[in-house]
């Protein structure tokens, strides 16, 4: 059964439902055991928070900034500031000292929740260039807080203000009094093309978006979640939702280094990711592949395709397989393909909903293949995630990002442009009328910028509009497609494709640098640093051998001719990557001119 209320009641209506069955799991900051909250314990602390909130002074439809990594701290803050129809402003917890700034200004915040001491740091070196910043609450109690700050409390004080919930029957009068007009979050964007603007979402959006994925995506009270992607994340945080509108478990993972021995130590059902993880998944089990006996390799070889052929030819496709085929596929998922899932605490695996850029189709093709349901699908900020994803119901196409959710409509301009509209679709930019005006055609349609077709009613994308490169030929190239087949290989972190008024395509590239060692020794290559592997020739050569294995099915006018080897990885402090780890390819092309110069000489 699904609790859709409006957000400030949310909580505690789930509570009532399920009471003193466990809600959250979680680890104290810097702590090594599991603990748990129940629901009803859940929904007093987000009712303490409320009450704390407004003995703070905070009013109706005031924004409150959350600076911090996933905790239930951060859960609690932002149902509780919902609970009085604050609206909740979340930065990534790697966000500039800059952009942190730019934001509080933009928002005019005045309490800003951190979690830990990076955060903290930043916030109070920036405080004074904040004019209505008035207070910074800390989640993590160990954070060293300067005993000279008058305007920083922890967590813990701030909670004693909601004790006894002195403020309930306000709290309650204000809920009464709730909307779906009422504004829920206001999300900034990554700004890849540009500066930050803050996406306005309403409860209503969230409402009808909750609903409508409910429809399609069978989560229930019998999942545990794990959330992987950070709260800011508009999809980790509507996916978090409607879990808990369902009465799921939530196992809260607080340092994204960690996921995969959280997953092994508490077995989720289901978790949203990236693509980027399951490429990372893909490259493990490739290496221990090519590192076991031949034996070993032959049989693992065998069952990815006998389960290619069960799962991507037959059942994909809402084909019953031949009774042979699926028998032998029950053998070797019993005898097989359990033991990788094991491996990855996934053992109990119903589906893992999966959005945020390109899925190459041989990372997607071997996920399905080892018993796994990746639901892939599409969404923006904009839209409060998902437009569209893969119905477990349904058949579906490798390579499409699914079927378009209930409520969304879809059109296609005559450029190829996807356009969107629907009771899910933000209603403008915080702030910037000017934005809100380009973002939507004369008849009310989105722009999303992403070009693409409805095939069968799946949705297939092309590319990013403003990301398709002309050569100097004429040529028009696509670098995410081209990125995605390449970041498959196990020798490759990060790749920037380079081809935009070029003769040729040429490719930036971070490696593996461990793996790049172990070749180095394995084949006697001397090296003192990383600048001697990258500058190698032989392993320059047998990249080069790997890179165009990859690229065979592309036009040879698609195919990465000449590439350069990095040192260092593209970051987010540089400016190279968006705190969500897209690419800038503005800033690509202004750090590394040199060396993309250099490859065209």
């Amino acid at each position: 059964m699904q609790i859709n209320s409006h957000l400030s009641r949310l909580i505690q209506d789930v509570a009532a439902q399920w009471g003193d069955r466990e809600a959250l799991i979680y680890k104290d900051y810097s702590g090594k055991q599991w603990k748990s909250y129940s629901w009803n314990e859940f929904s007093a602390r987000v009712k303490c928070v409320s009450n704390a909130l407004l003995n703070m002074g905070v009013k109706i439809q005031e924004n409150v900034g959350i600076f911090s990594q996933n905790s239930v701290q951060y859960l609690f803050t932002d149902f509780g500031a919902w609970g009085i129809r604050a609206v909740t402003i979340p930065f990534y917890a790697t966000s500039s000292e800059q952009q942190i700034q730019f934001m509080i200004n933009d928002a005019k915040i005045r309490l800003l929740f951190v979690g830990e001491q990076e955060q903290y740091d930043k916030a109070k070196r920036i405080f004074s260039t904040c004019q209505t910043l008035e207070r910074i609450i800390v989640f993590d109690p160990l954070v060293a807080i300067d005993p000279s700050d008058p305007t920083t409390m922890s967590f813990e004080t701030f909670m004693k203000l909601g004790e006894g919930l002195p403020r309930q029957s306000e709290v309650e009068r204000i809920q009464k009094e709730a909307t779906m007009d009422d504004i829920a979050n206001i999300l900034y964007t990554s700004g890849t093309t540009g500066d930050s603007k803050g996406v306005v979402l309403t409860c209503g959006q969230y409402h009808a978006a909750i609903e409508a994925n409910h429809r399609c995506v069978p989560v229930t009270d019998k999942d545990r979640i794990l959330n992987f992607l950070p709260f800011t994340h508009i999809f980790e945080k509507g996916w978090k939702i409607l879990c808990i509108t369902v009465g799921a478990r939530l196992i809260i993972n607080t340092y994204p280094l960690e996921v995969q021995q959280t997953m092994r130590e508490q077995h989720p059902t289901c978790m949203s990711s990236v693509p980027r993880f399951w490429e990372k998944v893909y490259m493990g089990v490739q290496e221990k592949i090519e590192s076991s006996s031949a034996m070993q390799r032959k049989l693992f070889r065998h069952a990815l395709n006998v389960g290619r052929k069960h799962n991507i030819e037959y059942i994909s496709r809402g084909k019953r397989p031949p009774l042979a085929l699926h028998l032998e596929y029950k053998l070797l998922n019993k005898t097989v393909f359990s033991l990788v899932r094991k491996e990855l605490g996934l053992e109990n695996a119903h589906f893992f909903p999966t959005a945020g850029a390109a899925v190459s189709p041989h990372v997607e093709e071997f996920v399905h293949s080892i018993g796994i349901y990746m639901d892939v699908g599409y969404g923006l900020t904009e839209s409060l995630a998902t437009v569209s994803c893969l119905h477990l119901d349904k058949p579906f196409t490798v390579g499409s990002v699914g079927y378009p959710i209930d409520s969304i409509d879809i059109k296609i301009s005559e450029e190829g442009e996807v356009l969107l509209k629907g009771p899910t679709i933000t209603r403008g930019y915080y702030n910037r009328d000017d934005l809100t005006k380009q973002a939507f055609t004369e008849d009310g349609y989105f722009r999303t910028g992403d070009s693409g077709y409805l095939k069968d009613g799946e949705l297939f994308l092309k590319e990013r509009i403003k990301d398709l490169f002309k050569t100097s030929n004429g040529k028009y190239i696509a670098p995410q497609m081209i990125e995605s087949k390449l970041l498959v290989d196990k020798y490759i972190d990060q790749v920037a494709i380079i081809a935009d008024q070029r003769k040729f395509v040429s490719a930036l590239i971070i490696p593996v640098y461990s793996l790049l060692e172990e070749y180095a020794r394995a084949h006697n290559i001397k090296f003192e640093s990383r600048k001697d592997l990258c500058q190698n020739p032989q392993i320059h050569e047998m990249l080069q051998e790997r890179i165009d294995t990859l690229q065979q099915q592309l036009a040879h006018y698609e195919q990465v001719k000449r590439f350069t080897l990095l040192e260092k990885p593209f970051s987010v402090e540089r400016g190279e990557l968006t705190n969500t780890l897209k690419i800038k390819r503005r800033v690509l092309n202004e750090n590394y001119k040199k060396e993309i110069d250099l490859m065209y000489l």
